[in-house]
């Protein structure tokens, strides 16, 4: 019988933040890049507020492809695409 290499160890599958699923909770932050362009975009304000990119916000609500925002200043809930949407970094 000959000797078989042994098989190669699996590696731990470790999640992005990008790759972290968004759920009601979550915290988040607008990609930018994502958003600029966008039909949500073109109905607001022409300069995008720096605490939309900077965050933290928090999903309150998912519903189909758009989640319901609030951040931590007194501004009022928003409603985004999840795909205009990336985890805020721990």
């Amino acid at each position: 019988m000959a000797d078989a290499a042994p098989a190669p160890a699996a590696q731990p599958q470790v999640q992005t933040p990008a790759q972290t699923p968004l759920k009601k909770g979550s915290l988040v932050r607008v990609d930018k890049a994502a958003y600029i362009g966008s039909l949500e975009a073109s109905a607001s304000e022409a300069q995008l507020p720096a605490y939309l990119v900077e965050g933290p916000g928090e999903i309150l609500a998912i519903k189909g492809d758009y989640a319901q925002l609030r951040w931590r200043r007194p501004v009022p809930d928003v409603w985004l695409r999840l795909d205009q949407l990336e985890a805020f970094p721990a």
